[in-house]
């Protein structure tokens, strides 16, 4: 049983800071790829931030220089610093991770998602 634990949403005021966790647990053989997405109220969902197996990070232009992703590949835990927050920046954040189990079955798994709210 795999799952995604996200923590770390909440309200904020314009130009503040907050810091999203998300671990993986379960019968985990290693991680492929792990990240975050978020959808605003109306908008498809859209990539913030995530790493693949060949260790590259990307992010999504509208975080560039915002937002700093990193990860605990001990604890299997990725986060997500968020600064300079901005009311667009408003949108229920999703941790997503492509795992690799015992019998080399990759498989892709969400979170359930943290509301972040930016407004004064």
């Amino acid at each position: 049983q795999v799952q995604l634990v996200e923590s770390g949403g909440g309200l904020v005021q314009p130009g503040g800071s907050l810091r999203l966790s998300c671990t993986a647990s379960g019968s985990i053989f290693s991680i492929n790829a792990m990240g975050w997405y978020r959808q605003a109220p109306g908008k498809e969902r859209e990539l913030v931030a995530a790493f693949t197996s060949g260790g590259v990070t990307n992010y999504g232009d509208s975080v560039k220089g915002r937002f700093t992703f990193s990860r605990d590949n001990a604890k299997n835990t990725v986060y997500l610093q968020m600064n300079s927050l901005k009311p667009e920046d408003t949108a229920v954040y999703y941790c997503n991770a492509d795992l690799l189990h015992s019998d080399l079955t990759l498989m892709d798994y969400w979170g359930k998602g943290a509301l972040v709210t930016v407004s004064s």
